[in-house]
């Protein structure tokens, strides 16, 4: 298991990778069209007064990668417990099968769960979830919506990350606006406000897909990880055990030497 996990990990780290310049990129375009004042009224960049709130929770579909899991879990229980008082307050949409039996069993608020996701997932096949999420926004079901995921920070170490996915607020800028200096070179056509309306449904669900992409490197990092010391944890146990059988294996053939000649001189 160690093993297939560093050949998923390995692909699944260049997707990550991949994916974000177009971030990068998606998230520079949004800094620009955010300097219209007439794009405020836009649906997904408007503030309403939260009355429900919508969790994404993404978990893995099967156990076996030590704290994976239960750090993500334990982080949005703490969570929902400090900003909510009641469960009629939130949902969550639970991707993996991991989160959705533990929310089931524990009776929290599941309005969506989704399984089975590829280790290498596309675009379209991430599509009609990324929808569908988007969707409880849209049609004010919902006043806010939040990922929570594992962020792939290295081969050993994974960070529980909560990010706002709706209402998309205004991107930090990566350099001041001076250094900044490509942000002036785009032209919009025919608007600003018909490319928001492309732009943002799009921005909102490649955050989505960027979170699954992240979330299945941390998966198989941390399965990789705990299957190596699931491994050299029970070579040890191999290698004392042994030591105990060859210890008890030479005290019985002592013993049955020290018979042998015990009873021969006997009889003598």
């Amino acid at each position: 298991m160690e093993m297939v996990s560093t050949s998923k990990l390995m692909k699944a780290q260049v997707n990550a990778v991949k994916f974000t310049p177009y971030m990068s990129k998606i998230k520079e375009v949004i800094e620009t069209v955010f300097s219209n004042d007439s794009t405020k009224e836009h649906p997904m960049l408007k503030k309403r007064e939260v009355k429900k709130t919508l969790y994404v929770v993404i978990t893995s579909d099967s156990g076996l990668c030590g704290g994976f899991n239960a750090n993500i879990i334990r982080n949005f229980v703490n969570t929902v417990t400090k900003r909510h008082k009641t469960n009629e307050e939130y949902q969550i949409v639970a991707i993996g099968n991991y989160g959705k039996e533990f929310f089931r069993k524990n009776n929290f608020p599941v309005v969506q769960s989704y399984k089975n996701i590829p280790d290498e997932p596309s675009f379209s096949e991430i599509k009609k979830i990324t929808t569908k999420i988007i969707s409880y926004y849209t049609e004010e079901k919902v006043d806010k919506i939040y990922l929570h995921y594992n962020h792939f920070v290295s081969m050993i170490s994974q960070e529980v990350t909560e990010a706002q996915l709706l209402p998309i607020e205004k991107p930090q800028q990566s350099a001041p606006k001076s250094e900044n200096k490509l942000l002036g070179m785009y032209n919009f056509e025919p608007s600003k406000a018909t490319v928001l309306n492309i732009l943002l449904p799009q921005y909102a669900e490649s955050m989505i897909f960027g979170s699954i992409l992240d979330s299945k490197a941390s998966e198989h990092s941390a399965r990789k990880t705990a299957m190596k010391n699931s491994t050299d944890n029970a070579q040890a146990i191999i290698d004392n055990l042994s030591i105990k059988y060859n210890r008890a294996r030479q005290a019985a053939i002592t013993q049955e030497i020290t018979e042998i000649v015990a009873g021969a001189s006997a009889a003598q």
